[in-house]
């Protein structure tokens, strides 16, 4: 029995994840999309459960996981064949580990692996082209789960009673368990959620992120397909067709509207917003599966039922297809030609494929196939992708060109700071000149350059190290403004602090990028100038704290006459050849890339020259 307007529902969930995916600064809460479809899969695999029971008294368990076999494997298998050859068209740095996320797709493993491995949509270097089966692991492990304790309770059930009794205490059971294990994976989200910088694991996790499932599933309980429930029932009859419309379209704007607004990495999105995101889903599902019954004499357009099909496959090639063309092409093109491509390789695989390798009859523009028929191109078509597929893998590097850049600059780093330490223990150690009485003005530093900066500076170390005149740099991947001010503090007292203090700062810039720094120019030793590097990232719009932060930097040269700006923010975004093939703010082994950071800090310098230091 098919229900007229889920289609709306699982298009509506489709639209949230590709717009978010293809305007991911504009749109930036379209991730809730996701909870769409797993509100969906819970309510459509639990209704479905109680079905079958309310039919034949009884629940089997492995025909059940054989149905979610045949409608997610292989549709999983036919699109990792099938993108990657396409990753000959891009840099082989899009491929680096390519085994191990081809082996957490297919073993549905990729939530843990990206937790595992740092990975996320924002990835800040290369995106896994597979990053997205996250979900589809979490939804597999539902299901195995959901599965076995449906058939424990359906167990119990028919123990227990007989008939519709049986019936009602399979519902009680699973709507009981539904609200506990609901209520136990959200307080694991939102607690889970507090203190962290990236929230990746709790968005990844099947254990934080399960509860949508369970919501879904106890609307199921409710309200049912064919057994329907005495709630939903009571609902049917109050109910008309413009209420169920209106029902459905309050809760399609809210959820736009929440795509607007929410932010992946605020803390509130883990604290309810992925809940009322889930709510608003399961409103509209109710409200379909009302508009269904209101509408016996309408039928749902065709198109509706065709993108609904096609849905799950589209969700499978869309992402890898992005981060592909994007890199190829503008982004609107990249979008479109992306959705275009995915849409036919999705029909292809749904209409056709995947009813013949589950041993059906396809369709192919009308006409039916059969696996005799196809049989020949299928497999000649597998071999060969089944091959190439063992030749990327295999020729995959472990390390991206940046990772490896990023890698050898720590080494260099921590040989630096070796004899650094050793040159400072030598003076300590050595016999003190008589020191000349104070002074008013500021007294004099060690002459040349401290550069303090994050992973965008790690990638240039060696480059800037050659090409910046007395510099001794201190960089490391994910440094925030705070961490900074530590390095900063730490060479003040230990007196390996040089006259020009460059802080290249602020990608990973957090709330409190103020306070912070307010504090490395307020607590910064006078005798010093201090040169600020605002942060540049291509996808970053007004609303990023490293915009806010660059905004803030540019101002304080007026009131703070020892700070020069190097507008490293400003001069990279008249420079996208330098990001061409990167995630839009590292360009480490671009040397187009090193020679216009040099250049940059070095200007500032040279300005500096003609600033005062920081008086006492």
């Amino acid at each position: 029995m098919r229900i007229k307007w889920f289609s709306l529902v699982r298009i509506t969930g489709l639209v949230l994840v590709l717009t978010y995916h293809f305007f991911q600064t504009q749109f930036t809460g379209g991730f809730i999309g996701v909870d769409v479809f797993f509100t969906f899969s819970g309510f459509l695999i639990t209704s479905l459960m109680v079905d079958e029971f309310a039919r034949s008294d009884n629940f089997k368990l492995m025909a059940f996981y054989g149905r979610r076999f045949y409608r997610i494997v292989p549709p999983l298998f036919i699109a990792v064949l099938v993108v990657l050859p396409l990753t000959y068209l891009i840099d082989h740095d899009f491929v680096t580990d390519i085994g191990k996320q081809v082996a957490a797709a297919l073993g549905f493993t990729t939530n843990y692996f990206e937790i595992a491995t740092g990975g996320s949509y924002e990835n800040k270097f290369i995106p896994h082209l597979f990053v997205h089966t996250w979900s589809l692991a979490v939804e597999m492990h539902f299901y195995i789960v959901w599965g076995f304790v449906a058939w424990v309770v359906a167990k119990i059930s028919r123990r227990l009673a007989s008939g519709r009794q049986a019936l009602t205490r399979f519902r009680w059971g699973l709507g009981i368990l539904t609200t506990i294990f609901a209520i136990e994976s959200l307080v694991m989200m939102t607690f889970g959620a507090v203190g962290l910088k990236d929230f990746s694991p709790v968005y990844f996790s099947s254990l934080t992120h399960c509860f949508p499932f369970f919501v879904g599933g106890l609307i199921g309980i409710l309200s049912g397909i064919k057994a329907q429930g005495p709630l939903y029932r009571w609902t049917t009859a109050h109910s008309n067709p413009i209420l169920a419309s209106a029902i459905m379209l309050i809760s399609f704007i809210l959820l736009v509207t929440l795509g607007y607004e929410m932010k992946f990495e605020a803390l509130q999105t883990y604290q309810g917003g992925l809940l009322l995101a889930t709510v608003l889903a399961g409103v509209m599902i109710y409200g379909a599966r009302l508009l269904h019954d209101q509408t016996p004499n309408l039928n749902e357009p065709r198109w509706m039922g065709f993108l609904a099909d096609v849905s799950y496959s589209v969700y499978l090639y869309h992402w890898p297809l992005y981060v592909i063309f994007s890199h190829m092409m503008v982004n609107w093109l990249a979008a479109l030609l992306t959705t275009v491509l995915s849409i036919v390789l999705s029909a292809l695989s749904y209409y056709v494929l995947e009813p013949v390798i589950a041993g059906k009859r396809g369709h192919l523009f009308g006409h039916r196939v059969t696996w005799r028929q196809l049989q020949l191109p299928v497999i000649t078509a597998g071999v060969l992708l089944a091959v190439n597929a063992g030749v990327v893998i295999r020729n995959a590097p472990q390390l991206s060109t940046l990772e490896q850049n990023l890698w050898i600059s720590g080494i260099y780093q921590d040989v630096d700071k070796v004899a650094t330490t050793h040159d400072a223990v030598l003076a300590a150690v050595a016999p003190k000149k008589k020191q000349a009485p104070s002074r008013k003005n500021a007294p004099a530093k060690a002459p040349g350059v401290s550069i303090i900066g994050d992973s965008v500076t790690l990638g240039t170390r060696s480059y800037l190290g050659d090409h910046v005149a007395n510099s001794n740099i201190d960089a490391e991947g994910d440094r925030t403004m705070n961490l900074a001010y530590k390095v900063m503090m730490n060479q003040q007292r230990s007196h390996t602090l040089r006259e020009y203090v460059v802080i290249c700062i602020g990608t990973n810039a957090l709330d409190d990028y103020e306070e912070q720094t307010m504090k490395i120019i307020h607590d910064l030793e006078p005798g010093h100038k201090l040169i600020l590097m605002t942060p540049y990232n291509a996808r970053a719009d007004a609303n990023w704290n490293s915009s806010k932060l660059a905004v803030l930097e540019r101002k304080l040269p007026e009131k703070y006459h020892f700070i020069t700006i190097a507008d490293w923010g400003k001069i990279a975004a008249q420079h996208p050849e330098v990001f061409k093939g990167t995630d839009g703010v590292h360009f480490g082994g671009i040397r187009a890339g090193d020679i216009l950071y040099a250049k940059v800090i070095n200007d500032a310098l040279h300005a500096a020259k003609q600033t005062p230091a920081k008086a006492s």
